[in-house]
Order: C-alpha cells, then sequence, then structure tokens
C-alpha cells in the first residue's frame, strides 16, 4: 500500500474517533467539570497505552531512551495532550461555544503553515485552496450557514482557543521530526498529560471520582477519541507530509454533527451537506498535488 494511502486511512481513522469528541464531552462533563474528566482521561489513556506497550513487547524500549528522547517526549506530551485540552476546554467554559468550536479547527491551517517553516514543506496554490475550502466547510456546518452568528468579542479566552489550536499544530509538526517508538512515545506523552492534570485540578478544581455516568464517556474518551487515535495519528504523519493529511482533518466536525444527529437527534440541515462537499473537494484538491 502506497505512504499517501495509507496517511489517509490512518488519518480517516482518527476523523472518526475525534468526531465522537463533542458527544462524549457532553455526557462526561454532566458530573464532571473540564479539569476533572481531562485528568480522569488522560489516566485512562496512560494505562491503556502502559498495557499496551508491555503486551506488544516494546517497554524495553523505556530503557534505550536517552535524556533527550525523554525531554522531547514529556514536551510533545504537554502540547499536545495536556496543552491542546485545558485550554480548550477553559474556551468552552468562558465563551460562546459555536466561535470556540470555530477556531478550534483553526489548528490544521497552523500544520500547513508551521510545515513550511520547520519542515520545509511546500505551500502550493492547490494545497491553500484545499485548506481554505476545508475551513469554509468546517465554518458553514458549524455556524449551520449562518456566518454572522460568529461574534468574536471574547478577546482573550479567543486568543487562548487559537492558543490551543497553535499548540496542537505545532506538536503535529515537531512530531515528524521525533523517531521514537510509538508505543512508548505515546505512554510518555499520556505521563505527562495525567502529571500536568492532575496539578492543574487540585489547583483549580477538587478531586472526585466519576460517576456511574460518567464512567463510559471517560472510558470511550481515554481509550479511543484521546487515546488510541494518537498512534493513527502519529503513523500517518510518517507516512505522508503534515501539509498533507492536514486538510482531511476538516471531516471531524462534520462528522461530529451526524454524530449529534445520531446520539441526541438533532436536525439533519441541508448545509451539513454543502460543507461536507467543499470538505471533500479541498480533500482531493490535496490529495492530487504533485508535489505531495
Amino acid at each position: 500500500m502506497q505512504s499517501k494511502t495509507k496517511a489517509i486511512i490512518y488519518t480517516l481513522i482518527c476523523v472518526a474517533l475525534w468526531g465522537l469528541i463533542p458527544v462524549v464531552s457532553k455526557l462526561g462533563q454532566a458530573s464532571l467539570d473540564n479539569h476533572q474528566f481531562l485528568f480522569w482521561s488522560s489516566v485512562v489513556s496512560f494505562i491503556a497505552f502502559l498495557v499496551a506497550t508491555v503486551t506488544v513487547k516494546k517497554s524495553k524500549e523505556f530503557l534505550s531512551y536517552k535524556p533527550g528522547d525523554w525531554i522531547s517526549a514529556i514536551v510533545l506530551g504537554f502540547l499536545g495532550t495536556y496543552l491542546y485540552y485545558i485550554l480548550l476546554y477553559f474556551g468552552y467554559a468562558n465563551a460562546q461555544g459555536l466561535e470556540v468550536l470555530v477556531l478550534q479547527y483553526s489548528w490544521p491551517i497552523f500544520i500547513v503553515l508551521l510545515s513550511v517553516f520547520i519542515l520545509n514543506e511546500k505551500l502550493t496554490p492547490r494545497r491553500g485552496l484545499a485548506v481554505l475550502l476545508g475551513f469554509v466547510g468546517v465554518a458553514l456546518v458549524l455556524t449551520k450557514g449562518n456566518i454572522t452568528e460568529i461574534h468574536l468579542d471574547n478577546y482573550f479566552v479567543d486568543m487562548l482557543v487559537i492558543g490551543a489550536a497553535l499548540s496542537f499544530g505545532l506538536f503535529s509538526v515537531l512530531s515528524k521530526k521525533v523517531n521514537l517508538e510509538p508505543y512508548t512515545m505515546i505512554t510518555i506523552f499520556f505521563l505527562t498529560a495525567s502529571i500536568a492534570s492532575l496539578v492543574s485540578m487540585l489547583l483549580f478544581s477538587d478531586f472526585s471520582l466519576p460517576t456511574n455516568d460518567s464512567i463510559v464517556p471517560v472510558l470511550v474518551n481515554g481509550l479511543f477519541v484521546n487515546g488510541f487515535s494518537y498512534i493513527f495519528w502519529i503513523k500517518a504523519l510518517k507516512e505522508a507530509e503534515a501539509s498533507f493529511v492536514a486538510p482531511l482533518v476538516f471531516l471531524t466536525p462534520v462528522l461530529s454533527a451526524l454524530y449529534l444527529i445520531i446520539f441526541f437527534q438533532e436536525p439533519l440541515l441541508p448545509v451539513y451537506g454543502i460543507g461536507l462537499l467543499a470538505v471533500i473537494i479541498g480533500g482531493l484538491l490535496n490529495k492530487n498535488n504533485k508535489t505531495n
């Protein structure tokens, strides 16, 4: 199988899992606040990857890590599994959900831009148009076609959400420059997130065990949405240029809308089809880019 085809498959698996974020967040945060939900999800992800690392017999890789490798893994974990989510959750708690959602999905744009400067990837007109179409598709879906509903007037919170998007974009680009065994590396990611989120929870919230209502969302989020999706995301980044896979991520909020329709009986609007079409066209433009 060609590298680009593998990258597309891995990214689409991530999209399918990441699309569940609104569902598990809505269900999980019914009894847990954002700090508690992030902490327990991170702990579940850490335990799952630690078990997986032992199962696939990769645990000895920890012993081969040099100090620089540990620092790289910890920094990446802080950026991509803690800072991104803690800033994002703060945004949802303190600003209009719609503007946070739109700003959140600026991170594929940051991937494309950062890959030019950090990875020396080419930003072609076709690739730029693909990203633009993807973002327009996201905006159409999230605003249900009424772009005027977005009011970016909470500047401090909006900048923090943009900071979250930049954090995940930087995490994704820098991950291509780190050649560590994936299972052990991601185990360190979530160990870092667990420790950092424990500190934030104790500072800004209270220690609280998940209730019966939140156990399943925490497990689904920790195991799949914020857990094993990272394996596929790292694999996708290794198989193709970061700027190639980034536009495909714009499918995530479109799929999220469909999940909300399925799980919460939200209305199916024609504009969702238009948004999906824009994202698909953008993805096809990028896929056919000869410089990939």
